[in-house]
């Protein structure tokens, strides 16, 4: 039982520490200066682009192609990693 809870611990530290990761991320590559949580500004907000790529499978995959190579979104100059982790992010809000 006592491995039980420290694992379910240890997953949602995981977690949060990926999704602070994620925010530091959307701080560091301006993100925030077009898009923010739950109010559109120039672009859409962060959870209306979750509702409209949920139960997309390839939504991560297509966001973070569009993203990455400026194809009808400023291009951000980012890793394939942290974009990953960002589109992660987004999605799940």
């Amino acid at each position: 039982m006592k491995s039980l809870i420290v694992a379910v611990i240890a997953t949602a530290g995981i977690a949060f520490a990926g999704a602070a990761s994620a925010q530091a991320d959307l701080a560091q590559k301006n993100c925030g200066s077009c898009h923010a949580l739950d109010t559109k500004k120039m672009g859409p907000s962060f959870k209306d682009i979750a509702k409209k790529f949920k139960g997309n499978a390839t939504a991560q995959a297509d966001l973070v192609a569009k993203v990455g190579s400026g194809k009808g979104h400023p291009a951000v100059k980012a890793s394939p990693d942290d974009l990953n982790n960002i589109m992660k992010w987004v999605l799940a809000q």
